[in-house]
């Protein structure tokens, strides 16, 4: 069976029926995989459990989406079924198309196909592959590369009209820059020409059981890079240091170049004044393109401009908005999507030293019970950066997320409150109280400059949208 998926996923682009139906196709990296099959002039249907606005942009390009998932949406006519990392092995539409005899492939088993089509470079780590990634693609795209691109994020620069921008781009050079994800080891399907690295960090501990086993997938990640390639690998990282006797290992015995990028490098000071967006994680995610993007043949120049030139990606310390105090002070508004306590640490930094002087403000939505769970202690560390810390009730997948009182986000605004590090931290169970709770915040900061950070991985992107309203 493994090596009939192998086959089928190898040859599916030249599929005689070219038709596929996208379970879970609202995800950000299955819609940017769909968007590709409807470049090839593929006919693209899919089904989600609820509406979006991502699913919103798919249907004005042609996708037909459906919302609810019922075995009723794959057709006979249907030649291929690409499901979401996510959906469980007894979706009605899986199964149905199953019983017809369609083939089926994960999002990782498709991808997987293209990385053998194309010349395919990865972006790789626990923590900014999106910024990294789409970096590495302005780079390639200014160096006249002309890349195909699938990113888990949406571009401006992608756009062509779109709300905010797009999360494929469609090249014509047969090279592929992709976001390769180690959730669900997804990452270890994929077989790269070049890899680059950003960091090794304990995430998706749900799945890998602990740290060893996160650090030996990237190990096989390294493996998996084509003989005679390029890995680039960052010597900040303090994990990717001990690794990189392993990882070199490895590279040596399949021909595999390594390349250590680092902060502190002649590149990393010729390209600190160029980069407009905060946070020295962004700073390193930008080096490591910029290192990526030479090994590739862009030109110092335009990787350069390329860099100057970038203001961020959607939900990466994406501003949204602001309104004017009685008083003259200003309270803008930023969403971004971090919801690992590196993450959340990080940009919180980076926002107390791009911001300097203004009152910093973190609305967090902790993303899944299970996370907020194995890395509770790290969580209550995160937030000293801030300010004020406003703190809402676990983000949960129904049916798949049980809360545990003792580590639930009131138990965490309780804790981060006890060690003192942050001077308000407030427990709001009511997410449409957040206006009011902010509102409080800058009235007793004397109408100053306020930053409201939204930060989170699940619906606190609705209550950006009302916050601002109000």
């Amino acid at each position: 069976m493994k090596k009939f998926m192998r086959e089928a996923s190898f040859f599916f682009p030249w599929m005689e029926n070219r038709r596929v139906h996208f379970v879970g196709i609202g995800g950000i990296g299955v819609s940017s995989l769909a968007r590709w099959f409807l470049a090839q002039k593929w006919a693209v249907f899919g089904s989600d459990a609820s509406t979006s606005a991502l699913l919103r942009e798919l249907k004005k390009e042609g996708i037909r989406v459906k919302i609810g998932h019922k075995k009723g949406n794959i057709s006979a006519k249907t030649g291929l079924v690409v499901y979401s990392s996510a959906v469980s092995s007894k979706n009605p539409e899986l199964l149905e198309a199953r019983r017809r005899g369609i083939p089926t492939l994960s999002y990782p088993e498709a991808l997987e196909a293209l990385t053998w089509v194309y010349m395919t470079v990865a972006i790789a780590g626990a923590h900014g592959k999106s910024t990294t990634t789409s970096l590495l693609s302005l780079m390639l795209v200014r160096g006249r590369k002309d890349p195909t691109v699938i990113v888990g994020t949406k571009l401006r620069e992608f756009g062509r009209g779109r709300s905010y921008g797009s999360n494929f781009r469609d090249g014509k050079s047969g090279m592929l820059v992709l976001e390769a994800d180690e959730f669900h080891s997804s990452f270890l399907h994929y077989s790269p020409a070049a890899a680059l690295i950003t960091n090794v960090d304990r995430e998706h501990l749900d799945w890998y059981g602990t740290f060893a086993n996160v650090k030996k997938a990237f190990l096989e990640f390294v493996g998996n890079i084509r003989q005679g390639g390029v890995v680039v690998l960052n010597r900040d990282d303090a994990t990717l240091r001990l690794l990189a006797p392993k990882m070199e290992k490895i590279a040596k015995d399949r021909g595999v170049r390594v390349v250590w990028f680092t902060v502190r490098s002649e590149e990393g000071n010729a390209l600190r004044s160029r980069l407009h967006i905060p946070g020295s994680h962004n700073f390193s995610n930008a080096v490591g393109a910029f290192t990526l993007a030479r090994i590739l043949g862009v030109p110092e120049r335009d990787a350069q401009k390329a860099l100057e030139d970038y203001r961020g990606v959607w939900r990466r310390f994406e501003y949204k908005g602001k309104w004017r105090t009685k008083k003259g002070g200003s309270v803008k508004v930023y969403d971004d999507y971090g919801h690992h306590p590196t993450e959340v640490k990080k940009t919180l930094e980076g926002a107390k030293t791009f911001f300097e002087g203004a009152k910093i403000i973190c609305v967090f939505q902790a993303h899944q019970a299970r996370r907020l769970k194995t890395l509770f202690g790290d969580f209550i560390n995160a937030f000293n950066a801030a300010d004020s810390v406003i703190i809402l009730p676990t983000y949960t997948v129904l049916g798949r997320d049980t809360i545990d009182a003792r580590y639930s986000s009131k138990k965490l605004a309780e804790r981060v409150a006890k060690r003192g590090k942050v001077s308000d931290v407030v427990y709001c169970e009511e997410p449409k109280n957040i206006h009011s709770i902010v509102r409080r915040i800058t009235e007793e900061n004397g109408n100053k400059d306020c930053i409201v950070i939204m930060m989170g991985a699940g619906t606190i992107v609705k209550y950006t949208k009302n916050l601002l309203r109000k």
